[in-house]
């Protein structure tokens, strides 16, 4: 083949060309594989394998030691508290390592604005009854609540004439000489909810019954 008004290019130029070629395509492979690195690492990202070990706590630092006279508190046993609430709220049951309390909707025991049990309560009540009965309980409070709607002199009388209407059924149900009772009526005090909406208000209406939890763990 003959070229006509051009000149061949050189060996050596051909040679150089190719060499670029290669060299520019090995860089992409290299630039590839470490972006591969850095988008899958080896370690967690922010972990710095150059960081020194922490340092040991010396047991015997004076930083550490107690002044002078110091003395440990006494060991305790922390009060750890179970509630389990059922659907809607109606009743509500609170477990500690000393007490056992039900909470009662005013709704499901009693009609509005009344100390009248409805139809409903005295199963719900021996329920409780029986729980009293499991734990061996000999002391019971029964507090009455209600909540801020109305007078403080009406919501007194009324949360206290539900709180007895409930000690009656509960003193005929486990008819135990050697059982205490403890009745209040405190009104609109100690609200367990926001008192500015009806779903708080409701769960303010309510009869708590309490008792100390016996040896056997009802829970078990």
């Amino acid at each position: 083949m003959t070229y006509s008004g051009m000149r061949r290019p050189s060996s050596r130029l051909f040679v150089s060309a190719l060499s670029a070629t290669a060299v520019l395509a090995a860089s992409h492979v290299l630039m590839a594989t470490e972006a591969r690195a850095d988008d899958n690492p080896s370690l967690p990202p922010g972990t710095d394998t150059s960081a020194e070990p922490p340092v040991k706590v010396d047991p015997d630092s004076p930083g550490l030691r107690m002044v002078d006279g110091a003395t440990l508190a006494p060991s305790k046993v922390l009060d750890i508290k179970s509630v389990v609430e059922s659907q809607g709220g109606e009743e509500r049951r609170e477990d500690t390592n000393s007490d056992v309390k039900f909470a009662l909707q005013a709704e499901v025991l009693f009609g509005k604005d009344s100390a009248k049990l409805g139809n409903a309560a005295n199963a719900r009540i021996q329920a409780i009854a029986d729980e009293i009965k499991k734990q061996d309980a000999k002391k019971v409070r029964v507090f009455g609540f209600t909540d801020n709607l109305g007078s403080s002199e009406h919501g007194d009388v009324l949360s206290k004439q539900r709180a007895n209407a409930v000690h009656s059924v509960l003193t005929k149900a486990l008819n135990d000489a050697g059982i205490t009772y403890e009745v209040r009526g405190y009104g609109e005090q100690y609200p367990i909810a926001d008192n500015s909406n009806e779903e708080g208000r409701k769960k303010n209406r309510r009869v708590e019954v309490s008792f100390p939890r016996g040896e056997t763990d009802s829970t078990s």
